[in-house]
């Protein structure tokens, strides 16, 4: 089925980055690439209602973290831990409003709160094998693999912009969550830093 007849077209926002990132990528080494159009959305509900939190497990078919800083997930979705009573719950680009049905159902008459924040957030990936090394050049988060891993997440300041990190694997891979004001910003910060890590330059 086509686009309707005068419906907006939908760009990323980091759209006319993406040969940038390719040029400037290493592979194996350090690659970057965005990811337009993750579903977010910020889940808060009582931290003392572990039946709620069941309630939520069972219906998006994932176990919200209980421990600080650690990741649930599970093929198409995850769960980031950002506080004893908040949640980040990523999807797949346009499951937005599943995941949000799932979520209010299965809390139906219960005090929470469920909010899209898809466009309030830029997802950058950042893989390979000296992708810990360049992130912590930016970071004064510990990376060590011993301190930060697969499965685990943070809030902090990367350069001068607030973003959550998650270690998706021990590639390692890196996913950096910005705000779109700050996108920019930090995928010319990444692209400048790529550049030390060729063996080619200079």
């Amino acid at each position: 089925m086509g686009r309707p007849a005068g419906a907006p077209t939908r760009r990323a926002p980091l759209a006319a980055w993406a040969r940038r990132f390719e040029g400037a990528s290493l592979p194996g080494v350090v690659e970057l690439t965005a990811l337009p159009f993750l579903a977010q959305l910020d889940l808060r509900l009582d931290a003392c209602d572990e039946q709620a939190r069941a309630l939520v497990d069972d219906a998006l078919g994932i176990e919200l973290p209980r421990d600080p800083n650690r990741v649930s997930d599970e093929s198409d979705r995850a769960a980031l831990w950002l506080g004893p009573d908040e949640w980040l719950l990523v999807g797949e680009p346009g499951s937005e409003r599943e995941i949000g049905e799932h979520v209010r159902q299965a809390l139906a008459g219960r005090h929470h709160s469920i909010v899209d924040v898809t466009a309030n957030r830029v997802a950058l990936e950042l893989a390979g094998e000296r992708a810990r090394e360049l992130l912590a050049t930016g970071c004064a988060l510990d990376l060590h693999p011993r301190a930060f891993g697969p499965g685990q997440c943070a809030q902090t300041l990367f350069s001068r912009a607030q973003v959550v990190l998650w270690q998706t694997d021990d590639t390692p891979t890196f996913r950096l969550f910005v705000r779109p004001s700050f996108a920019p910003y930090l995928a010319a910060w990444l692209l400048d830093a790529m550049v030390e890590f060729d063996p080619g330059d200079g």
